[in-house]
């Protein structure tokens, strides 16, 4: 399909730099199947969209502090690097992106670490040889540390890497480590949240419990190409980031027998619902276990799993619209959006959600 098809322009103004206080207070656009007409709520309303034998699926990735920042010595030169990770090669390799990545040349060394001192790298030793570059400031970090030793360093060295339309507007603070992170964050390993997660709060949960609902976990290690535009005109030619998966045996046969019982899967976030469109066969059958998905959806896909999905309002052209589009319809999702930015509805990241229900 052509990319442009799913272009739209969003005012600055609707990007949310900040959540609403408390989570589950911020709006809900819910969108039923087929022309019914939308619904403006709460998030506090889900509970009341749920029905008992239902499963809510959430992601329980943890963000990294993946934003490093460090130094590279060459001579009486000294030239300051910028990095973020975005994906986890092998126990001690990161592909990040760096900047300035034309400072880098192969085999050179960085110093993650002060620049207060020459000293400052051994504590911590946070060092890392440049094993390979790539195109638009790629490149992989072979670190001198490996494995969960060197997931120590990078969480005390690194800090909280807020999405690229938030960071050029404001710099991370103390909140984003709380705001930024959701409720069920407990597997480390991602670069960026898994967003719809982030309006839950125990309130939300409890009125989730009560409907007669169950929450189960899965996880899918977000990485940095969730944010990134569609560059191709066409989408065939679009090539889809690798994510990180794991389905727990628990997980798979509960959501199993709840299909079986004419319960509905409902995905927290398009990482959820990749996660499990990524695991079922044909007949939409969950396998348990762990793997790497480039899973790309795109209007035509047939969906296996999924009947309903919590989701924020994602950026134009990019691989995620263009999964709403599929699960909605590309026309409804239009519509949606436009009526969104009409009502003041706060997108991205930070921003509301809107429920979506299968076309």
């Amino acid at each position: 399909m052509r990319v442009d098809l799913f272009d739209f322009v969003l005012p600055q103004d609707r990007i949310a730099l900040r959540p609403v206080d408390p989570r589950d207070s911020a709006r809900m656009l819910v969108v039923p199947a087929g022309s019914a007409p939308l619904q403006d709520r709460s998030l506090l309303d889900l509970p009341g969209y749920l029905r008992a034998g239902d499963a809510l699926v959430v992601n329980d990735t943890r963000v990294i502090h993946a934003r490093l920042t460090g130094y590279r010595t060459r001579g009486e030169s000294r030239a300051r690097i910028d990095a973020t990770l975005i994906e986890r090669l092998s126990p001690n390799e990161w592909r990040a992106l760096a900047r300035p990545a034309k400072k880098l040349a192969l085999d050179e060394r960085v110093c993650f670490g002060s620049s207060s001192t020459s000293d400052a790298c051994l504590l911590g030793r946070l060092d890392a040889r440049v094993s390979a570059k790539g195109e638009n400031g790629e490149v992989v970090f072979a670190f001198d540390l490996s494995g969960a030793v060197l997931d120590e360093a990078i969480e005390a060295r690194g800090a909280m890497p807020l999405p690229p339309y938030i960071a050029g507007k404001r710099a991370a603070d103390a909140r984003d480590e709380a705001d930024y992170q959701t409720v069920f964050a407990h597997e480390a390993g991602a670069v960026a949240a898994p967003t719809a997660g982030l309006h839950f709060t125990p309130r939300l949960l409890s009125g989730v419990e009560a409907a007669g609902v169950t929450l189960q976990r899965v996880t899918l290690h977000v990485g940095a190409g969730t944010f990134l535009p569609v560059k191709a005109d066409d989408t065939d030619a679009h090539e889809m980031h690798t994510e990180q998966f794991s389905i727990p045996e628990s997980t798979a046969a509960a959501l199993n027998e709840t299909r079986a019982k004419g319960g509905r899967i409902v995905c927290v976030g398009t990482t959820a619902l990749r996660c499990l469109e990524s695991a079922a066969d044909e007949s939409g059958r969950i396998a348990a276990g762990s793997g790497a998905t480039d899973i790309f959806i795109t209007p035509g896909y047939r969906f296996r799993v999924a009947d309903l999905l919590l989701t924020n309002f994602h950026l134009p052209r990019s691989t995620l619209f263009m999964l709403v589009s599929a699960f909605s319809g590309l026309e409804r999702m239009k519509q949606v959006y436009a009526h969104a930015i009409k009502s003041g509805y706060r997108f991205y990241s930070y921003g509301d959600a809107c429920l979506l229900f299968r076309d």
